[in-house]
């Protein structure tokens, strides 16, 4: 799979693809088609994502976070957070790790 071939959602709109899934972990590729209306997600995993094209505004915790190609950040579980806005066609890679009790 080529992570920059896709068809693009609808504007205002995302598209989610599974690309693996092993114990504990799920990587999707995540486009996101010019959004102005904020989206706000609460996961009960980490998350971790990577802007590979594009541009896009994330608050969290009360931070807005600008991020462009080639950032990332990192969204504890149970964080809530609001994508405010993409400029454009954004492509993420997400990474969804499942927290595990320590032994």
């Amino acid at each position: 799979m080529n992570l920059f071939s896709f068809t693009p959602p609808p504007p205002d709109k995302e598209s989610f693809t599974t690309l693996l899934e092993k114990e504990g972990v799920k990587i999707k590729q995540i486009v996101s088609n010019t959004l102005t209306t904020p989206q706000t997600f609460h996961q009960e995993c980490d998350e971790w994502v990577c802007v590979l094209k594009g541009c896009a505004k994330i608050e969290m915790q009360g931070i807005v976070h600008k991020l462009k190609s080639g950032d990332t950040l990192f969204i504890p579980a149970h964080t809530p957070h609001t994508l405010l806005k993409t400029r454009k066609m954004v492509v993420w890679l997400a990474v969804y790790i499942d927290s595990v009790p320590s032994k």
